[in-house]
C-alpha cells in the first residue's frame, strides 16, 4: 500500500510539458512591383516635356530683372544684379497698370455673369423634360460648334448700333455670351447626376424654389461651377483678337493688346515687355492654385456625404 501511495504521488508531481513547435519557415521577400516599360517611358517623356515647357517661362522671369541692354548683349545671361525697374516702368510709364485693371473688369465681369447665368439656364434644363426645353437645350449646344471669331463683323456691326464700340461693357458681354454654350453643357450635366430626392426632402422642409437652388443645388456642383470658371478665365484673360477691333482708346486697352505698345518701330523695351509678361501670368497662376484647391475640397465632401 505504501508503494501505491508513493508512485501516485510522484506520477501527480510530474507535469507534462508539451511538444516543441515546429520551426517557422521564413516568409518569402515581397517582390516589387516592376513597372512595365512603356509607363517607366511615358513617365521620362512627360518630364522632358515637363522641363522644356517650363524653360521658356524662367527665361521669361529671369529677363524681366535685367535691362533692354544687357539684353542684347548677352540673351541668356544671369539676372544679377537683379533690378526691378522694369516692373516699374511697365506698370507706369507703360500704362500697364490701366491694361492690368481694363483685364481684370472685363474678365471677372465676363465670368461671373457668364456663370451665373449658365447655373440657372442649366438647373432648369436638366429638371424639365419637355421638348421645349430640349429643344432649347440643342440651340445653346449647337453654339459650341461653330467659333465665335468667325461671327465678329456681325458682332461689331451689332456693337456699333448700340453704341458700345470702344465700350470695356460691350467687350465683357461679348465673352459672356460666348461662354454661356460650354457652361451650360457642364453644368447639366452635373445637375443631372444629382438625385432629385435632394429637392422633395427641401420642399417638405418647406424651402422655395429660389432657397432650394441657391442652399443646396449650387453647392453640390462647386467643383463643376470651378471648372467653368477656370475654363472661361484663361481664354477671355489671353484673347487678343476682340480688344483689338472692339476696342480703339489706349486707356481702354486689355493686357494682350497693351503688351503690343512696348513694341516700336525700330526698336523693343524687352526689358519692360518682360516685365509685363510676368505681371500677366500672376493671376492665371493665383487661379490655378485656388480652383484646384476648390475641386478637390469639392469631390471630397461630395464622396463624404
Amino acid at each position: 500500500m505504501t508503494t501505491t501511495a508513493l508512485s501516485g504521488q510522484e506520477e501527480s508531481a510530474t507535469t507534462v510539458q508539451p511538444d516543441p513547435a515546429p520551426p517557422r519557415s521564413p516568409r518569402p521577400a515581397r517582390r516589387r512591383r516592376q513597372r512595365p516599360i512603356g509607363g517607366r517611358v511615358g513617365s521620362t517623356a512627360l518630364w522632358i516635356y515637363a522641363i522644356v515647357a517650363l524653360i521658356p517661362l524662367l527665361l521669361m522671369v529671369a529677363n524681366s530683372f535685367r535691362t533692354t541692354s544687357s539684353l542684347y548683349s548677352d540673351p541668356l545671361g544671369a539676372p544679377w544684379p537683379i533690378k526691378l525697374d522694369s516692373y516699374r516702368k511697365a506698370w507706369t510709364e507703360g500704362h500697364f497698370g490701366e491694361y492690368f485693371t481694363n483685364s481684370l473688369l472685363v474678365t471677372v465681369g465676363a465670368v461671373a455673369l457668364s456663370t451665373t447665368v449658365s447655373t440657372m439656364a442649366a438647373y432648369a434644363l436638366a429638371r424639365c423634360r419637355s421638348r421645349i426645353f430640349t429643344i432649347l437645350e440643342s440651340v445653346f449646344i449647337s453654339g459650341l460648334m461653330l467659333p465665335i471669331h468667325l461671327a465678329i463683323l456681325p458682332i461689331f456691326y451689332l456693337l456699333d448700333g448700340m453704341g458700345l464700340v470702344d465700350s470695356r461693357l460691350g467687350l465683357m458681354l461679348v465673352y459672356a455670351a460666348s461662354g454661356v454654350p460650354f457652361s451650360i453643357f457642364v453644368l447639366t450635366t452635373f445637375f443631372r447626376q444629382l438625385p432629385p430626392e435632394l429637392e422633395e426632402a427641401a420642399r417638405i422642409d418647406g424651402a422655395s424654389s429660389w432657397q432650394m437652388f441657391i442652399r443646396i443645388m449650387v453647392p453640390m456642383v462647386r467643383p463643376a461651377v470651378a471648372t467653368v470658371v477656370v475654363f472661361r478665365f484663361v481664354p477671355i484673360w489671353n484673347d487678343f483678337l476682340f480688344p483689338l477691333v472692339l476696342l480703339r482708346s489706349r486707356e481702354k486697352y486689355t493686357v494682350p493688346v497693351g503688351l503690343t505698345t512696348f513694341f516700336g518701330e525700330y526698336a523693343t523695351d524687352w526689358s519692360s515687355l518682360f516685365a509685363g509678361l510676368v505681371i500677366a501670368t500672376v493671376p492665371l497662376i493665383i487661379l490655378f492654385l485656388v480652383a484646384t484647391k476648390q475641386i478637390v475640397a469639392g469631390l471630397t465632401a461630395g464622396m463624404s456625404k
